[in-house]
C-alpha cells in the first residue's frame, strides 16, 4: 500500500550520482516513474533506459513529445508532464530543490506534498532541501551522497588563455552568442548548448564537443541540471541574470548547481570567472567548494484542489491562500493570467455552459507561451483554439496545416531558427493532447518531422557560425605561401585562396568579422591587390549609371541599388545640401572623387525636379517689395507656411502681389500658405529630409504613409514635423492642410455663434467618425458640445452637386455675413423634425411591443473664444472691412438678428481704400453680383 511505502529523499552536491542511484532503483521494481527538471535531460535518461530494457517499455513524456509503447512499464517525464494516479510502484522526483524557483515552483511542490510510489518514492536534490522535507514529509527518511571528485576555485582568467575542455557559461542568448564569437576567433570554434535548443540541436551540438572537434562549450545555466559531459573547467562569464522580472545575483547555492558539472565521476574539476564577471568573495568560493549553503525556508505552492463550477470559482481556487509556515503563494503564472484575461472577454464568459467548459479553458490555457511574443498575443491564440475545441472538439485539421506550414521552413539565421523551433513547440504541444485533433499519430509525426528539420538547420547554423575550419586552413596556407591569390565575383564576394574572407559593399570593402587580428591584417592586405581594379571599374559604372538606379533614403543615406555609397550633408541653403562618399581610402582619391560628383549631380537634380515651383519663385526677379519678401518666407519654410505665423504680412498683400504669388502656384488658405505641388509623397519625403539636416538631427522622422487624410500625433516628433509633412496637428490626430482647407470651405458657411452640427460632407472629407471629428473640431478652436435624442430617419438626401475630391470652390474668400446669414442650419432643422410620442397614438391603438426610439449621439460646434495664448479662429481673405471675426459668440441672439454694436464696430476704424476684386476668385465675383443687387 502507498501508505506503507519507503520515501527517500537523496540529498548530495552534483556530480554524487543520485540521478544514475534512481535510474538503478526504478529498474529493480517491475514499474516506475521518474520527473525531471529539463526536456533536454528527460531525453538523456529516456535513451539511458532503453538501451537498458528496449523500447517497447519505456515511454517518453514532455509538453512537446509522446512515446508511450503499449506495454509500458517505465516512464521519463518531465515534471509537468508527470501522470498521476499511474499507480507505479517507484516513484521519483530530481532536482527537488525548484521547489524554491518562482516560475515552477509550486509544480515541484506539489509533487513533494502528493506524488507517491507504490513501493518506493525518491526525492533527488540539494541539501539545502532537508529541513523543508523532514516538515513536510514527516515520513521520509534521507540519505547523503559525498561528491566522487573535489571542485576547486581558480579565480579570473581570460578566455584567450583558457584551457581546453572548459565551458563557459553566460545567462542571455546576447552573452552566449558574444563568447562563442571570441571564441571561434581566438580558438577556432567551440559548441554551444542553451535550454532553448531542441534535444536533437542540443545533442548534435554536445557531440561536436564530446568528440573532440571542438575543445570549449558555451552555454547558459541549462548545463547545470544533470547533462553529464566531459568538462574540466567551468568559467562564469558573468554573475548575474534575468529572472524574468528582473537583474539579480546568483545564489551561492546557483553558482555552485553549475560550476558543480566540472569534473567528471573521479576527475577534479575547477571553476572561475572570466570576462566582466568580478572575482567571487572567499566566502562563496569556500561554500562552493565545501557544499555549505543556507537552508531553503519557504517552498513556492499553489492550490491543486480545483473547482470547475464557474471561472471566478476556479480562479479563487488557484489564489487561495495557505496557512502552512513552509509554504508560499505563487505568483501569478502565465496559465493563470491567460485564464483570467480569457474569462473577462464577455463573449467567451457567455459560452462557458458547465464545469466541462471551465475545465476545457483551463486545459487551454495551460499550453506553455514558447513563442514569447506578448501576452496578448498569446491569449488570443488560446482563444481561437478554445472555439475550435468547444465548437467542434478538434482543432481544424486545414488550419493546424497552415500553421505548421508557415513554420516548415528550413532557411535563415540562427535567431530566425530559433523562433520557428519555438512556434513549432507549441503545435507539438497541441498535438499531444489527448482528443485535440482529428488524427494524433499524424500530427505527432508531423510536427516532430518540422522539429527535426528546424533543429537539424539550426545545428548547421550554430556549426557555420561558431566552428571555424577556415581559421586553420588560411592559417597554414600563409605559413606555407608568401603570398595569397584573391579574386572578386560578380556578386561582389571577396575570395583568398578560394576562401570566402569579405564582400565588397559599393565602394566599401566589408571583411568578414570571424578573422582574428592577425589573421585579418595579412588577408585584407591580399584582397586588396584584387580589389584596386575592381573600385575603379565600379566607379566608371556609377558615373555612367541613369538617375534611376540611384536614390536617397529618408535617413539621408544615397544608395546605388542596394548598397550604401554616400549621405547627405547640411549645406549653407537647405535646398543646396552635399555629399559624402563611402569610399575606402585604398581606392584612392580619384574614385572617390568621381562618386562624390555623381551623388552630388543626383541630388541636385532630383531637387530642382521635385521642387521646381518653389526654385521658380526664389529666381523670379519680377517680384518687389512685399511680395519678394513674402516669397523668401515661403522658400525658407520649404513651401508649407502656417498662416497664424505670417498673418500681418498677409494683410499688407495688394490683390497685385498675391496674384503675382498665385502664378507659382502658392494658395493662400484660411490655416496655411502652401504650394499644392509640392505636398505630394515624394517633395514630402525629400523636404522632411533637406529640413532634418538643416537641424543637424540624429535621427531623421519619417514621411507618413502616402494618401492618408489624418495621422496620429505622436510625442517626441521634431518641432514643425506636421508642417513640413503637409498636415496640421488639432486634437489627437493631424490632418492633411489641403483637406484642411476643403473643410474650412464647408465651415465658412454654418452658423459658428449660434452652433451647428457635423454634415455628411465633412465627416466624409475627413474619413472621420464623429468623435474624432469633435475631437478635431476642438483642436481647431471650437467648442464641441455633446448631446443626444431620439433617432429620426431622414428622407434620402439629394447627391452633391460636387463630389469630394474636386477642388473647393474658392481658396482665398469666405462667404459674407448675408450668405452666412443665409445659409440653412441642418442641425436647428434636424432639432424641429417632430418626434412620435405615445400622444400620438390612438387610445385603442394595439400594443404592437416595438422598442424605445434609438438614441443617436450628435455634437453642437461653436467658435471657442479666444483666450490668451490661444489659436484665433481661422479665416480667409476677407474684405478689407470685415476684420473676419467671429459672427457672435455661443449664447448670443439667433442669427440674421440685429446686431446693435455692427455700426460702432465700423465706425471704430478708419475707412479705407476699397481694393480691386481679384477677377481669379469665385467668391469675389459672387460678392459684386450680391453688390449689383443692392
Amino acid at each position: 500500500m502507498a501508505s506503507e511505502a519507503r520515501i527517500t529523499a537523496v540529498l548530495g552536491p552534483t556530480n554524487t550520482g543520485k540521478t544514475h542511484y534512481a535510474i538503478e532503483r526504478m529498474l529493480a521494481h517491475r514499474t516506475g516513474v521518474i520527473g525531471l527538471p529539463l526536456r533536454l535531460l528527460a531525453r538523456e535518461v529516456y535513451d539511458r533506459i532503453v538501451a537498458l530494457r528496449g523500447p517497447s517499455v519505456v515511454a517518453l513524456v514532455t509538453g512537446e513529445e509522446r512515446i508511450v509503447p503499449e506495454r509500458t512499464q517505465y516512464w521519463v517525464c518531465t515534471v509537468e508532464a508527470m501522470p498521476t494516479g499511474l499507480g507505479a510502484d517507484f516513484l521519483a522526483v530530481d532536482e527537488i530543490q525548484l521547489c524554491a524557483d518562482p516560475e515552477r515552483g509550486h509544480v515541484f511542490t506539489d509533487r513533494l506534498l502528493h506524488a507517491r510510489g507504490l513501493h518506493e518514492t525518491l526525492f533527488l536534490g540539494a541539501a539545502t532541501m532537508r529541513g523543508a522535507i523532514a516538515a513536510l514529509v514527516p515520513k521520509a527518511r534521507f540519505m547523503w551522497r559525498e561528491r566522487f571528485s573535489t571542485l576547486t576555485y581558480t579565480g579570473a582568467r581570460k578566455i584567450s588563455r583558457m584551457k581546453p575542455r572548459a565551458a563557459i557559461v553566460g545567462f542571455s542568448v546576447d552573452t552566449v552568442y558574444a563568447n562563442a564569437e571570441l571564441i571561434r576567433r581566438q580558438k577556432g570554434g567551440c559548441a554551444v548548448v542553451m535550454g532553448a535548443l531542441s534535444p536533437r540541436t542540443r545533442n548534435a551540438q554536445v557531440e561536436l564537443y564530446q568528440n573532440g572537434d571542438v575543445d570549449y562549450l558555451v552555454a547558459t545555466d541549462a548545463i547545470g541540471m544533470g547533462l553529464n559531459l566531459d568538462i574540466r573547467h567551468i568559467a562564469f562569464s558573468s554573475l548575474a541574470k534575468f529572472d524574468g522580472r528582473r537583474m539579480r545575483l546568483l545564489a551561492p547555492n546557483e553558482l555552485a548547481q553549475i560550476a558543480g558539472r566540472a569534473g567528471r565521476h573521479t576527475q577534479d574539476g575547477t571553476f572561475g570567472v572570466t570576462g566582466e564577471a568580478p572575482q567571487l568573495d572567499p566566502e562563496v568560493a569556500d561554500a562552493i567548494m565545501d557544499s555549505r549553503f543556507a537552508p531553503i525556508r519557504k517552498l513556492q505552492w499553489r492550490n491543486s484542489r480545483l473547482d470547475f463550477g464557474t471561472p471566478e470559482r476556479l480562479i479563487a481556487a488557484l489564489e487561495a491562500p495557505t496557512s502552512d509556515d513552509w509554504l508560499v503563494r505563487a505568483r501569478e503564472a502565465d496559465d493563470l493570467h491567460a485564464l483570467k484575461t480569457l474569462a473577462a472577454d464577455p463573449a467567451l464568459r457567455d459560452r462557458l455552459g458547465d464545469a466541462r467548459d471551465v475545465r476545457l479553458l483551463w486545459d487551454v490555457c495551460r499550453i506553455p507561451d514558447f513563442r514569447g511574443i506578448s501576452a496578448a498575443e498569446h491569449t488570443g491564440m488560446l482563444e481561437r483554439i478554445f472555439g475550435f475545441l468547444q465548437e467542434t472538439g478538434q482543432v481544424p485539421d486545414d488550419w493546424l496545416a497552415g500553421q505548421v506550414r508557415r513554420i516548415d521552413r528550413t532557411e535563415g539565421d540562427i535567431d530566425t531558427l530559433s523562433k520557428r523551433l519555438a512556434y513549432i513547440r507549441t503545435w507539438t504541444y497541441v498535438a499531444q493532447r489527448t482528443g485535440w485533433v482529428a488524427d494524433e499519430a499524424h500530427w505527432r509525426g508531423v510536427t516532430r518531422a518540422v522539429e527535426d528539420r528546424l533543429s537539424d538547420a539550426l545545428h548547421g547554423a550554430l556549426t557555420q557560425r561558431f566552428v571555424d575550419r577556415r581559421t586553420s586552413v588560411l592559417l597554414r596556407r600563409l605559413k606555407q605561401k608568401e603570398s595569397l591569390v584573391a579574386e572578386v565575383n560578380d556578386k561582389g564576394e571577396v575570395t583568398v585562396e578560394g576562401e570566402f574572407i569579405g564582400r565588397l559593399e559599393g565602394f566599401r570593402f566589408r571583411q568578414d568579422a570571424s578573422s582574428s587580428p592577425d589573421e585579418a591584417k595579412t588577408l585584407r592586405q591580399a584582397a586588396l591587390v584584387a580589389l584596386g581594379p575592381e573600385f575603379n571599374l565600379r566607379a566608371d559604372r556609377l558615373y555612367n549609371a541613369p538617375d534611376t538606379e540611384l536614390d536617397y533614403t529618408e535617413q539621408g543615406g544615397l544608395m546605388w541599388g542596394e548598397h550604401s555609397v554616400g549621405k547627405l550633408v547640411a549645406g549653407a541653403d537647405p535646398l543646396k545640401p552635399t555629399v559624402a562618399a563611402f569610399v575606402d581610402d585604398e581606392a584612392g582619391p580619384e574614385v572617390a572623387e568621381k562618386v562624390r560628383r555623381r551623388l552630388q549631380h543626383f541630388i541636385d537634380r532630383k531637387i530642382a525636379t521635385l521642387f521646381e515651383p518653389l526654385l521658380n519663385l526664389q529666381r523670379d526677379e519680377a517680384l518687389t517689395g512685399l511680395a519678394r519678401g513674402f516669397g523668401f518666407q515661403m522658400v525658407e519654410a520649404l513651401g508649407v507656411l502656417p498662416r497664424e505665423s505670417v498673418a500681418q504680412d498677409v494683410k499688407q498683400l495688394d490683390q497685385d502681389a498675391r496674384g503675382a504669388l498665385r502664378k507659382h502656384g502658392i494658395r493662400f488658405g484660411q490655416y496655411t500658405i502652401f504650394m499644392p505641388l509640392l505636398l505630394k509623397p515624394a517633395p514630402t519625403r525629400l523636404r522632411l529630409v533637406l529640413d532634418s539636416l538643416a537641424r543637424g538631427l540624429d535621427e531623421f522622422p519619417e514621411s507618413p504613409p502616402p494618401g492618408l487624410v489624418t495621422i496620429p500625433v505622436t510625442e517626441g516628433l521634431p518641432q514643425d514635423y506636421h508642417r513640413l509633412s503637409g498636415y496640421r496637428a488639432a486634437g489627437s490626430r493631424a490632418i492633411r492642410i489641403d483637406m484642411l482647407e476643403r473643410l474650412a470651405d464647408l465651415l465658412r458657411a454654418e452658423d459658428s455663434r449660434g452652433g451647428f452640427e457635423a454634415k455628411a460632407d465633412m465627416l466624409s472629407i475627413t474619413g472621420m467618425t464623429l468623435d474624432q471629428f469633435a475631437d478635431l473640431m476642438q483642436g481647431l478652436g471650437y467648442k464641441a458640445e455633446r448631446g443626444e435624442r431620439p433617432k429620426v430617419k431622414a428622407a434620402p438626401e439629394a447627391p452633391a452637386d460636387t463630389p469630394a475630391e474636386a477642388e473647393p470652390p474658392a481658396e482665398d474668400a469666405a462667404p459674407t455675413e448675408t450668405e452666412a446669414v443665409e445659409a440653412p442650419d441642418e442641425a436647428q432643422e434636424a432639432e424641429q423634425a417632430p418626434v412620435p410620442t405615445d400622444a400620438d397614438q390612438p387610445a385603442d391603438a394595439p400594443d404592437t411591443g416595438e422598442a424605445a426610439p434609438e438614441i443617436e449621439v450628435f455634437y453642437t460646434f461653436t467658435w471657442a473664444p479666444r483666450r490668451k495664448g490661444g489659436a484665433a479662429r481661422p479665416r480667409g481673405d476677407r474684405p478689407q472691412g470685415n476684420k473676419g471675426k467671429p459672427r457672435g459668440k455661443p449664447g448670443g441672439k439667433p442669427k440674421g438678428g440685429p446686431r446693435p454694436d455692427k455700426a460702432k464696430n465700423f465706425e471704430a476704424r478708419p475707412p479705407r481704400k476699397e481694393k480691386p476684386i481679384d477677377p481669379d476668385n469665385p467668391f469675389a465675383a459672387a460678392l459684386m453680383g450680391l453688390k449689383d443687387k443692392k
